[in-house]
């Protein structure tokens, strides 16, 4: 199904009805309309982290930060890579989501070996619900890193659903299931409703990977402990406390 221009307006009607877009490749100009018939969500009352991937975690070993450089984040996405020549992410989507970004609906983390981008995701949110959209890697565990800083942040802003799009044995790991298209909407009309927050304000050039509403903890950062944890060790603690 062929989309119409799209603003950042009709693209968020368009996932809350379970509709996303994408190009058929990068140099093409056209958009289309998705609704898979089995969608993939990750649980984050299961999120899985492998004990390999939790030492890298806890270890630290990447600095991870929220909304600092979202562009670049999505231009890494979209670059072709080995294994991925092609990558579906257009100019339009490009402009569409730092729209959204800037309006304090689409976020990304970003993980960094010193002053270096070397991994991280970006999604939108709407509600309760945060609907997954791509990641890269420079680095082993980078992008995977920045996931499970991400669940992290969603289960301290009390979000429902954490929309993986399609399943894939990558995140079949983290515990990752697919659901028909009517379960699906229905779990996204729950958590659209359901009350949240992005626990950094969209677009803040801080530190922190996350923070309660007031700032007061901080789960990446040089001065982000709680109670002598380090952040990453914080991130697993809230993973698996909630879970």
């Amino acid at each position: 199904m062929h989309a119409p221009r799209l603003t950042p307006d009709i693209l968020l009607r368009a996932y809350a009805e379970g509709l996303f877009p994408m190009a058929a490749r990068r140099d093409d100009p056209t958009l289309y309309w998705v609704s898979p018939e089995k969608r993939g969500i990750l649980p984050l009352d299961a999120f899985h982290v492998p004990k390999r991937l939790a030492r890298t975690v806890r270890n630290d070993r990447y600095f991870v930060s929220a909304d600092t450089v979202f562009a670049d984040v999505m231009r890494a996405c979209a670059a072709p890579a080995k294994g991925r020549e092609e990558t579906w992410i257009n100019d339009e989507i490009l402009s569409l989501y730092t729209a959204l970004h800037a309006s304090g609906h689409a976020h990304s983390l970003e993980c960094w070996r010193e002053d270096r981008l070397v991994g991280g995701l970006y999604g939108v949110r709407l509600g309760g619900a945060f609907f997954g959209e791509s990641m890269f890697s420079y680095e082993t565990d980078a992008s995977k890193v920045a996931l499970v800083h991400l669940v992290a942040r969603l289960k301290v802003g009390g979000f429902k659903l954490l929309d993986a799009q399609f399943l894939t044995a990558h995140l079949a790991r983290f515990g990752a299931t697919e659901i028909p298209r009517n379960a699906y909407l229905d779990k996204l009309s729950e958590a659209i409703a359901a009350p949240a927050y992005w626990p950094a304000p969209s677009g803040s050039v801080g530190i922190f990977s996350s923070a309660p509403t007031l700032g007061e903890t901080g789960l990446t950062g040089e001065t982000a402990t709680t109670d002598g944890c380090s952040p990453g060790a914080l991130v697993l603690q809230l993973i698996t406390q909630t879970s």
